[in-house]
């Protein structure tokens, strides 16, 4: 079977999957980069650290992409910009999956555009009876895409997947413990990642004399104003800004943090540190509004939710967590064993590689949970 994804570029948050599906294929696997890393993104330090044989660069082989494309058993196309490229493979009904995140992260009002549902009919919807479905990165993409009319009870549950680092949980939770708890946030410093809430929270907890710090890692145009606030208010004694960290160092950090915090709103399309501080044995606080957090957290079980917009949710539930150590722990097993055991680049990889061989040959294939379980719509957003 052959199965080609293509992207805009591949980055470390695809790359284990790759070499999982590039293992599964027999090396029958191709990437296909469609556009050029953007600067912003090397300098976070997400360019490739080595060559890959199954990337393949779009504006250097432009003849073999596309025949790899129209020829493949399978296709997986994420971005919104592609489906010019994959069009014809879906007009001849060849098994493809679109792979996305929501498509209306300011509102669902978008979806009354009607410029907006002539390109969507035109891309998605007039191809329901098609051999297409949705690979949703989000948890509210079956919803966006439900609004009009495309991929109606063809939705599975997806992501991105990030390195999986195999721990002892039981020695990375015992590293954790130090004489104070120490919270983590890693973003960009813009609005809709709310770096305000952490700081907040910060002087909070320390106006009720909680032992703690909290480290801010990230850039943005909000930096030096986070900074200057941070000064102003006298929490440079428990807040620590690092600024841009490369994903290796933002992993150990993850490994010596307690409580994970991830603040973003609606616009935050799938979360991929969520992944990473799950896997770090970190007792995470997430937003609702966070692609990833339905898909990964059960509130109260592996992690906690609260309400987007919500300080005062936020803040009680992260105070939870400082004032109660064995419960943060429990909760940062629980997550660990959730990415362990579902939520990798493995195992998802080994179910969709299991789908595909399904709806070639026609046979059923189901998963109850993770990866490839069917995507329910979600509302009371």
């Amino acid at each position: 079977m052959k199965i080609v994804f293509v992207s805009n570029y591949l980055n470390h948050h695809q790359i284990p999957f790759c070499l999982a599906m590039q293992k599964l294929t027999k090396d029958n696997f191709y990437f296909i980069a469609m556009e050029e890393m953007t600067e912003e993104r090397k300098n976070m330090g997400w360019q490739l650290k080595e060559n890959y044989s199954f990337h393949i660069e779009m504006r250097d082989n432009r003849e073999l992409a596309q025949t790899l494309v129209d020829e493949a058993d399978v296709v997986i196309c994420g971005g919104s910009a592609y489906m010019w490229f994959i069009r014809k493979r879906v007009e001849c009904d060849k098994l493809t999956f679109w792979y996305s995140e929501r498509i209306y992260k300011k509102g669902l009002w978008q979806a009354l555009s009607p410029r907006g549902f002539y390109y969507m009919t035109r891309d998605h919807g007039r191809y329901r009876k098609k051999n297409l479905y949705l690979l949703c990165a989000s948890a509210y993409a079956p919803l966006d895409y439900a609004l009009t009319g495309s991929y109606i009870g063809k939705t599975y549950k997806w992501g991105y997947f990030p390195m999986f680092n195999k721990y002892n949980i039981e020695q990375l939770i015992e590293q954790k413990r130090k004489d104070r708890i120490n919270i983590l946030w890693v973003s960009r410093f813009i609005d809709w990642k709310h770096p305000e809430y952490p700081i907040k929270l910060a002087e909070k907890l320390k106006s009720n004399n909680y032992n703690f710090h909290l480290t801010m890692i990230g850039n943005g145009v909000l930096l030096d104003e986070s900074i200057k606030v941070i000064e102003e208010k006298g929490l440079s004694d428990v807040i620590t800004v690092l600024g841009g960290l490369t994903p290796q160092q933002v992993r150990g950090h993850m490994e010596d943090a307690n409580i994970f915090i991830f603040t973003s709103d609606f616009n935050e399309g799938w979360g991929a540190v969520l992944n990473e501080a799950m896997n770090s044995g970190c007792a995470v606080v997430t937003s609702h509004a966070i692609g990833a957090t339905p898909y990964l957290v059960n509130d109260g079980v592996n992690g906690l939710i609260y309400k987007n917009g919500q300080f005062d949710d936020f803040e009680k539930k992260v105070e939870t967590l400082v004032k109660d150590c064995e419960f943060s722990e429990k909760l940062g097993r629980k997550a660990y064993h959730t990415i362990s055991t579902e939520w990798n680049a493995d195992e998802a990889a080994r179910r969709l590689f299991n789908l595909c061989e399904s709806k070639l040959s026609n046979k059923q294939y189901s998963v109850e949970t993770g990866p490839c379980s069917k995507a329910r719509i979600k509302t009371g957003i």
